[in-house]
């Protein structure tokens, strides 16, 4: 061969070795590569975690209701009229007696002061009456005391003790007869006086009887009058809100118009449907919790106030009312809410905190942690007691529960306490 074959001869061969080491160590690399992908290092989560614990968990009975006005009344006028002015609105707090709708009352009070004149002139025309027969006030009536008939009543007993007299002085003859019989006509002529006089005494007392009746008409009317003219002020009977206001200024309403409606909502009641087998469970003055959807983060507090003594035929049913506590007028009549009726007996149970739980695809799940290892177990939760939560199935007492990053756990990860 030539120098220049040999030369190429050379290159091809080095050309060739580098091109074998190239594709060796690509080979090499791609290896390590695909061991490295294949055998990774698991991620370890860390967490803290407490054991479930038994509690002693009080028991209820609950149900649903809506809420509704502890009382509740419709005011209306007992008297017709025009509305002069109007005190309050929907939503105004009333106190009992303060004044809610005022009437025109310029008739009513000319109608007291008419009232009144008649009374003064009833009551002059029974003292001039009584002046007749000089009877004070108070004093009981005697004929006797009338100076007319006191008068007669002296002259009869002088004709008397004349006529006397003379009957002696004619038995012994110091006397005629036609003298008696002067004294005797006397005598019969004063009695006659003094039985005209008692007459006239009686009836003029009769005067005064019918005259002391007509002042009491006169004051009974008078008393009417000045009440019909407080009527014109129509006023709470009782405090709490009003609710509606129908009555306006210059309306023209009458007794069986409503003006107002006033409710008294501390403590509103409750209405509650007890199954016939939880009647026994069911007693006046226990607790009950009241929730509603308004205030999802509170509960409100009451009592059993009233339980009716029959079971509703149709349902089976046992009618319970509640008092729920309402000082400062949060809850509202209407309001839908559920209640808890606090029963005497508790019951043990599976507690765990609320942040334990974690929803899956509608279903609840707890991280037990073992051996280093969360399993994911499905459970069924149930009353909620502060920040624990009831574990009615799928954990019991003791097993250790992860409570933190709860949503980066899966079953079967590691973790570290």
């Amino acid at each position: 061969m030539t120098r220049s074959q040999l030369l190429k001869l050379f290159l091809v061969l080095a050309l060739a070795t580098i091109a074998v080491g190239a594709l060796s160590a690509c080979k090499r690399s791609n290896g390590q590569t695909n061991a490295a992908s294949a055998s990774p290092t698991p991620a370890i989560i860390e967490i803290t975690s407490m054991a479930a614990v038994s509690r002693q968990l009080p028991q209820y009975f609950e149900a649903t209701g809506s809420l509704a006005a502890n009382e509740q009344t419709d005011v209306a006028p007992e008297t017709s009229g025009k509305v002069a002015a109007v005190g309050v609105d929907i939503g105004t707090f009333v106190k009992k007696g303060q004044t809610l709708v005022r009437l025109e009352d310029a008739d009513f009070k000319d109608r007291v002061q008419q009232a009144q004149a008649q009374v003064e002139q009833a009551k002059a025309t029974l003292e001039q009456n009584r002046a007749k027969i000089g009877l004070r006030p108070g004093q009981k009536f005697n004929p006797e005391n009338v100076p007319e008939v006191a008068a007669a009543r002296a002259a009869l007993d002088l004709a008397e003790k004349n006529l006397k007299r003379s009957e002696k002085l004619l038995e012994s003859g110091d006397v005629s007869k036609a003298s008696y019989d002067v004294q005797k006509s006397q005598r019969d002529q004063a009695s006659e006086q003094y039985k005209a006089l008692i007459h006239q005494a009686e009836q003029n007392f009769a005067t005064v009887a019918n005259s002391q009746a007509a002042v009491e008409v006169a004051q009974a009317n008078l008393s009417l009058t000045k009440r019909n003219l407080t009527y014109t002020t129509i006023v709470a009977p009782m405090s709490g809100y009003v609710s509606d206001r129908p009555a306006d200024v210059g309306e023209y309403i009458s007794p069986q118009q409503k003006v107002a409606t006033i409710v008294n909502i501390n403590p509103l009641r409750v209405k509650i449907d007890v199954p016939e087998q939880a009647i026994p469970q069911i007693h006046q003055g226990e607790s009950v919790s009241v929730a509603v959807s308004a205030y999802t983060d509170r509960t409100f507090s009451g009592r059993v106030a009233r339980i009716s003594p029959n079971v509703t035929a149709t349902s089976r049913t046992l009618s319970v009312e509640a008092d729920v506590d309402n000082p400062n007028g949060e809850l509202k009549p209407g309001q839908f809410a559920t209640i808890r009726v606090l029963l005497p007996q508790s019951a043990a149970a599976v507690m765990v905190p609320q942040r334990a739980l974690r929803t899956i695809s509608g279903a609840t799940y707890v991280f037990v942690i073992k051996n280093g290892f969360a399993q994911q177990r499905l459970v069924q939760s149930g009353q909620v007691e502060g920040d624990m939560v009831e574990i009615k199935s799928g954990v019991t007492t003791d097993e250790v529960i992860a409570i933190s990053n709860v949503d980066q756990l899966s079953d079967g990860v590691a973790v570290r306490q």
